[in-house]
């Protein structure tokens, strides 16, 4: 309630959750991301409710189905999303986001404990510096904003084809021993949980494997709920909070 109120706020329409059987799709069993409904809109068709949008999405995954049952993953999850359709861009986006995670009239989460990623670059995409400009100016010391490649920090796109592009993600400090010096945001031992996901969706990729830019330059976001709901309740995994506590209660008390 809160995200969509904070969205509302700054311009966006609430939009409705897609069913989790996607329409009209042959691609995809499953709806597994919060854009996956979006894909028309976000290669320059117009939607009904204009170019800001946000909402709530269930999303079904099987992509990491191996990470399933470690401290952050599930196959079934929902997302909270916030889209720009041709709209504003970085600037706005990674702004919005540290508002809504450290202001104290929102989630007023520890800026210390808070760490950020952008895309390295490759030979066929370019180093994503502006992001980490944004995140510098709103007073983010540089170590805590690390470049990693592309396995880490690209989104896209669902499939073989079709909008893509680097993202910045922001990660929580859980408070667990690091597991070794390399550890940082994007090690997988727990430390860090990711909470926010802002991707700069500019770029399509075609049957051939090359990155076209689009004509519109989009952002989509996503925040899981569960992995929030983690943190604003001093868990470190999401197993532990109100969501599954009691489901797993019961079945201790069954078994």
């Amino acid at each position: 309630k809160m995200y969509l109120e904070f969205f509302q706020k700054n311009g966006h329409k609430v939009i409705a959750n897609a069913s989790l059987v996607p329409e009209n799709d042959p691609t995809a069993l499953f709806i597994s991301a919060g854009m996956h409904p979006l894909v028309p809109y976000l290669l320059g068709q117009r939607h009904p409710s204009g170019r800001k949008l946000v909402n709530v999405q269930k999303c079904l995954r099987t992509s990491d189905v191996d990470e399933v049952g470690d401290s952050n993953h599930l196959s079934f999850f929902e997302m909270l999303g916030n889209w720009s359709l041709g709209d504003y861009f970085k600037e706005e986006s990674i702004t919005w986001s540290y508002e809504f995670l450290t202001s104290k009239e929102w989630l007023n989460l520890d800026v210390e404990k808070l760490s950020f990623t952008v895309f390295a670059g490759d030979e066929t995409t370019p180093r994503d510096t502006e992001s980490a400009r944004i995140w510098e100016g709103l007073g983010i010391p540089k170590d805590k904003i690390f470049y990693l490649p592309r396995e880490d920090n690209w989104w896209g796109p669902i499939g073989n084809t079709g909008p893509c592009g680097p993202d910045t993600e922001i990660f929580y400090d859980t408070g667990k021993e690091p597991c070794g010096d390399e550890c940082k945001p994007g090690c997988s031992c727990g430390k860090f949980n990711e909470i926010w996901n802002n991707v700069f969706m500019e770029y399509n990729k075609t049957p051939s494997g090359e990155y076209e830019l689009l004509e519109q330059k989009n952002v989509d976001t996503g925040m899981g709920v569960e992995r929030t709901v983690a943190v604003l309740q001093g868990k470190d995994n999401v197993y532990e909070t109100e969501i599954y506590a009691p489901l797993f209660n019961h079945i201790i008390e069954q078994s």
